[in-house]
């Protein structure tokens, strides 16, 4: 059963019972929520995402909390709940759908240790598999969105879940995070893509959630082998340029984006090790959508054949 099986009446009664268990692949997590909007937001975004039975086994609970805040003035704001320990600052409850996706990654980054993980979007093509690890502001959303809606799977956009064992990159294919200008960009690179309305003033500054589309999410279980590292840079009015990056300086810089690298130690270090040996380390400059299609779909091309 899908989330789009549901109507949202039914969908809010799940959400209130805290019954809604979201199959995201490697991991499968446990909603409970209040918030008068938030089932018409997980049923935009996770309408193709799979719902497991009630008493399935769930690595995380998340709830989130309409409650009337003192400090507020007793306006009513979204509280964020893991495993039925409060988290984080009270929301908006604008945000709080903003705020379930914050905290899903939350969530993950604190728990899935059975992974290296790594602060980056990946993508696939022709069984290819590009990581885009970046700091943020550095385009690699908004480069993820834009290639994705361009028959690119995705796997994530935020965290890749490296299997140091296999050597393979699991992804969970949830929504995309667009900020400010990206928000504008990506719909007028593709007017079709599904998006929640934008969230202004968050610590993000405007946000908005783009839902992945639904071939990536029926593959979501499959994993990848990473093919290229390709580090992005948007720069305004910058035509693109792919270029060699030093494997030295590429290391350090997915050592620095792990959320969980010092926790693995010696086998973190050689699991880094082994990804950049065996993937082509590369830098892309860019300032528009339509030129990183090309030049991504041209290297997906070259390496199939």
């Amino acid at each position: 059963m899908k989330i789009s099986d549901f109507s949202l009446g039914a969908l809010a009664q799940q959400l209130r019972r805290g019954d809604l268990l979201i199959d995201l692949g490697p991991l499968v997590a446990r909603l409970k929520s209040n918030v008068p909007h938030l089932p018409r937001d997980i049923a935009c975004m996770y309408a193709d995402f799979s719902v497991c039975p009630t008493d399935s086994f769930a690595d995380f609970h998340v709830e989130i909390d309409c409650q009337r805040q003192l400090q507020s003035g007793f306006k009513r704001q979204a509280i964020f709940y893991v495993d039925g320990r409060r988290f984080f600052v009270p929301l908006t409850l604008g945000q709080a759908f903003a705020g379930l996706e914050w905290g899903m990654n939350w969530c993950v980054t604190s728990s899935s240790h059975q992974y290296l993980i790594i602060h980056a979007a990946v993508i696939e093509k022709n069984g290819h598999a590009a990581l885009l690890p970046a700091p943020p502001g550095s385009g690699k959303s908004t480069l993820c969105a834009g290639l994705v809606m361009r028959g690119w799977r995705l796997l994530s956009d935020e965290l890749a879940l490296y299997d140091m064992a296999t050597g393979l990159v699991h992804g969970m294919a949830r929504p995309i995070n667009l900020k400010n200008k990206s928000i504008d960009v990506v719909r007028a690179f593709a007017p079709e893509a599904r998006m929640t309305e934008p969230v202004p003033n968050t610590t993000k500054g405007t946000v908005a959630l783009l839902a992945p589309p639904t071939e990536s999410v029926l593959r979501h279980r499959e994993p990848v082998r990473p093919r290229w590292i390709v580090l992005p840079r948007y720069v305004a009015g910058a035509e693109p340029r792919l270029e060699p990056h030093s494997s030295a300086q590429t290391f350090l810089l997915l050592a620095e984006q792990s959320f969980n690298y010092h926790i693995h130690g010696q086998r973190g270090f050689e699991a880094v090790g082994r990804l950049i040996d065996s993937t082509q380390c590369l830098q892309f400059s860019y300032s528009r959508l339509d030129d990183a299609q090309r030049v991504f779909d041209a290297l997906a091309e070259e390496s199939a054949a």
